[in-house]
């Protein structure tokens, strides 16, 4: 009789499963490091309780605000959502932290930056099971931040104003006199140009850049998706350093602008981490793992983004691409950014 009533909770027990044990009062540290199989069903239960989740970003609203929407819809966890420039997304997370102010949960912003919040000992280690699809360059040893979509640069042209059969194939054809006052390029694109020298050889590229320049001028615009709307009003017919996604949305739109690559296309990640002293840790990880995932990628794909999962395919990862290492970036900051201003500052309209 004993091994019947055994056998029935067992039994009932099968048909009725525990509840993960949500850890009161967890911190990042905590959630973040868990790796046991009951690991989802912790993040969900204790993102539930907690309710919402802090996310500060430099995405643009709409294309950040698709994850957010279906990461609200699928768990009920509302989305605060505070947008600024990556400059100001890194300074509001260094400013809170040293105040010991607890406001944001997660992270979502340009590689550089969250490589400096790294330093700065704002963000937490996270063990997420999705870390294994993404690509070697989303991977950082620290494991405090991840990349979750690339910014490629490339060349995007007015395609009312520029042939594409007139598109040059290499740096050198920019020499000519029929491209003098169409040219336009990001103002504060080092760490393109690190890649680009990386790639062509510092000697060689300082002149090559410092001709064209020299040459036909260069007009220097604060702003990838200024850059982009300027090619798209024709003032800029031809820009050197345009987010490829940007470009590609504007063309589904119908607007006249079209994009291209010369040669290998330099490559930076952007990232999402989670912060040491999130409010929210159950709802930051969950969000954190959100996006990394196949579901999360995907919805970046549909924004015209280059996703860093293996799982997701879109036609720019065939694309020759080369990465620039957000840490070297930040090491030799100085540098690029006033070889930057030296090369394109000196012929700026």
């Amino acid at each position: 009789m004993r091994n019947a009533v055994l056998a029935a909770g067992l039994s009932l027990a099968a048909c009725f499963p525990v509840h993960a044990q949500v850890k009161p009062n967890a911190t990042a540290a905590d959630v973040g490091l868990y790796a046991g199989a009951d690991r989802l069903q912790r993040l969900i239960e204790g993102a539930k309780k907690e309710g919402e989740l802090s996310l500060y970003t430099s995405a643009q609203a709409d294309d950040i605000g698709a994850v957010a929407a279906a990461y609200e819809k699928k768990y009920g966890i509302k989305v605060s959502m505070w947008r600024s420039s990556s400059e100001k997304v890194l300074q509001r997370a260094i400013a809170e932290a040293r105040a010991g102010r607890r406001a944001m949960d997660v992270a979502e912003t340009n590689g550089p930056e969250m490589e400096s919040m790294h330093r700065e000992k704002i963000l937490q280690l996270v063990k997420s099971p999705y870390l294994a699809d993404l690509i070697a360059p989303a991977l950082l040893p620290h494991g405090e931040w991840v990349g979750t979509r690339l910014n490629v640069f490339v060349q995007a042209y007015n395609t009312k104003a520029v042939r594409k059969q007139d598109l040059p194939k290499t740096w050198e054809d920019l020499f000519d006199p029929k491209w003098k006052g169409k040219l336009g390029i990001e103002q504060e694109d080092a760490d393109w140009l690190a890649g680009m020298l990386a790639e062509l050889g510092e000697a060689r590229g300082t002149k090559l850049f410092k001709d064209i320049v020299a040459k036909n001028g260069m007009s220097m615009r604060k702003g990838h998706t200024l850059l982009a709307q300027l090619v798209v009003s024709g003032e800029v017919p031809l820009a050197l350093t345009v987010y490829n996604y940007k470009a590609e949305q504007l063309k589904r739109k119908g607007a006249p602008i079209d994009w291209f690559a010369i040669g290998t296309a330099i490559a930076r990640p952007n990232g999402v981490g989670v912060a040491r002293a999130a409010p929210h840790p159950h709802a930051a990880v969950l969000f954190y793992d959100f996006e990394i995932s196949e579901e999360g990628q995907t919805i970046l794909a549909r924004r015209d983004f280059v996703p860093t999962s293996r799982k997701v395919d879109t036609p720019l990862n065939k694309l020759p691409l080369r990465f620039v290492d957000p840490r070297v970036t930040l090491d030799e900051y100085d540098k690029w950014v006033n070889l930057y201003q030296e090369i394109f500052g000196a012929g700026a309209r």
